[in-house]
């Protein structure tokens, strides 16, 4: 489950679009080689774009997807992919939005017998985008309908952030969600399972430009309860460039 991110922020007046391509080396073996196997390189594709607040009776807001592809297999293989696409809509005047979102994907493992699927999720609920001190934020609270084996009703709590110094030479930016999931999920494993588990992601970020669309930067991947039932707080950055076009 997990996020979006990077200027998914803002339904504002004028038109924003963007695009970008990011490769990420996650250093989390070398961090914590208890829970996990390598390294991995990622790769990151966002297409962003905010609409104009048309007088329409249904006045679209921002359209996001964002495609996660991890390559922790054999051979640097493609091992497990992640796609969250959300779009932001209005009926009414006052600036806050009702926000859909899907989520989705699929991993494969060594032996293969233990390759999982990333349950479908569909969300909606209220989304409010802001600004302050020159910076964009969004939060948005979502419930959840969760498709595993034993379908799970949950809410989200999802705060984005991003802001740009210095005519966007650096930028800083972000995502956190704070969520619940059934305890029992169908599986044999889960289930005299009983109750709620409460899990947090986050992806705080932070690029500095080398030249035109060009960036170098790192992103601190931030677990809790999300790729172990452990109460254990993981804590994984990367180094990453990225293209905007």
């Amino acid at each position: 489950m997990k996020y979006l991110l990077l200027f998914s922020l803002s339904i504002f007046s004028t038109n924003l679009f963007s695009q970008s391509l990011q490769l990420h080396y996650d250093f989390r073996h070398s961090i914590d080689p208890t829970h996990n196997s390598r390294n991995f390189p990622t790769l990151y594709f966002e297409y962003f774009k905010s609409q104009n607040d048309t007088s329409s009776f249904i006045k679209p807001g921002s359209f996001l997807i964002k495609i996660q592809s991890d390559m922790q297999g054999a051979n640097d293989n493609i091992g497990k992919t992640f796609i969250q696409a959300s779009q932001s809509l209005r009926l009414w005047k006052p600036k806050i939005f009702l926000s859909l979102q899907y989520s989705g994907g699929l991993g494969v493992t060594e032996p293969k017998q233990y390759s999982f699927y990333i349950a479908n999720a569909f969300s909606a609920g209220p989304s409010y985008p802001f600004q302050w001190k020159g910076a964009w934020f969004n939060a948005a609270l979502y419930y959840n309908y969760n498709m595993l084996k034993r379908p799970s009703n949950d809410v989200m709590l999802s705060f984005y952030w991003g802001k740009g110094f210095w005519n966007y030479k650096v930028e800083f930016a972000g995502d956190f969600e704070l969520y619940t999931l059934n305890k029992n999920t169908g599986e044999d494993f889960t289930k005299d399972l009983r109750g709620k588990t409460v899990s947090f992601f986050g992806e705080p970020q932070l690029w500095f430009r080398v030249r035109g669309n060009f960036s170098m930067g790192s992103k601190v991947i931030l677990y809790y309860h999300v790729i172990t039932s452990e109460n254990l707080f993981e804590t994984y950055p990367t180094i990453a460039a990225r293209v905007k076009f």
